[in-house]
């Protein structure tokens, strides 16, 4: 049984916990995480989901993804997500978020992690992904054309790729110093 923390409006934990695939209380949040892998040559690490899976089975996704259990932070939540569905160990207890986005009672915290991945050494959790592969951003959008990734906003997988080396709204790759 996994338990889930209950939050507020504000991101404040409410005290209360409730039990995966019980229906949430209106104005009641949890914290959901995403991961982005990106290599040096800019390609994206993406993970084909089990065919077995009950939501988008069998559909190509980003690096990994889950729920923040109860007493999980968000940073916890996505270095245990990423050492369970790939066997990617990384200190992100303390790291934030790259931005969240918020929907239907959900903190959807999202990472954008730069990091060279032998895939040949990943260690897939069976249950949750079938394949991996890197893909550069023209075939996530072929993918997601084709029905074969979730069906994400291209421009939600653009703004991963453009904040991937820095955090907040300004390029800071592009600033003029001096």
């Amino acid at each position: 049984m996994e338990l889930w923390d209950i939050y507020n409006i504000n991101r404040e934990k409410t005290g209360r916990t409730m039990v995966r695939g019980q229906r949430m209380k209106e104005g009641d949040y949890r914290i959901m995480v995403h991961a982005c892998i990106f290599n040096s040559q800019g390609q994206m690490l993406i993970q084909q989901r089990q065919s077995s899976k009950k939501d988008w089975p069998g559909m190509w996704d980003v690096s990994a993804c889950g729920s923040a259990v109860s007493g999980d932070t968000s940073g916890r939540a996505v270095a245990r997500e990423l050492e369970e569905e790939l066997g990617i160990k990384l200190p992100l207890e303390n790291t934030p978020p790259h931005l969240t986005v918020n929907f239907h009672g959900i903190f959807d915290d999202i990472y954008l992690i730069e990091k060279d991945v032998d895939i040949s050494s990943l260690s897939l959790q069976y249950e949750e992904v079938k394949d991996v592969k890197w893909a550069d951003i023209d075939e996530i959008f072929k993918l997601i054309d084709d029905g074969a990734f979730i069906p994400y906003h291209k421009s939600l997988i653009t703004l991963f790729f453009d904040m991937r080396s820095t955090y907040g709204t300004v390029n800071r790759k592009k600033q003029k110093i001096g």
